[in-house]
């Protein structure tokens, strides 16, 4: 299996964050190449479109409100990996008013070697994190 991980500290406080990414169906509210999210089963998984138009089928695993995270699945998605889990984290910096966000993911390449694979996720992690930044700060 490949990993990658992206953190990136916010100077708003971690409630905050939390508010705005902790539901697991609200990705088009702070990520810009989701374009919809349609939530079943209950919330539990999430059918997400992006810019191009393809649609991404991903299943919450874990939801810890309190410690402020959630680990999920892909179930089918137009990626050249398998066995995909990720976690997306919200912490307080201690003594400031601000958050540190970590996305990390676990997964196999198929079709690619695990640099091509570590790349494209490190990707969408580290600009979907700036992107939720641009957006606490508007």
């Amino acid at each position: 299996m490949a990993s990658t991980a992206a953190s990136l500290d916010i100077p708003v406080p971690a409630d905050r964050v939390w508010q705005l990414v902790g539901g697991f169906d609200a990705l088009p509210d702070w990520l810009p190449y989701i374009t919809s999210s349609t939530a079943s089963e209950g919330g539990r998984v999430r059918s997400l479109t992006n810019e191009e138009g393809g649609v991404i089928v991903e299943r919450l695993l874990a939801f810890d409100d309190t410690a402020r995270t959630y680990s999920y699945a892909i179930l089918s998605a137009p990626f050249p990996v398998t066995d995909y889990v990720a976690t997306l984290t919200v912490h307080e910096v201690p003594g400031q008013d601000a958050s540190r966000v970590e996305w990390s993911g676990v997964f196999t390449p198929v079709g690619v070697d695990d640099a091509e694979a570590v790349a494209l996720f490190h990707g969408i992690f580290g600009d979907g994190l700036a992107a939720l930044r641009r957006t606490l700060a508007a």
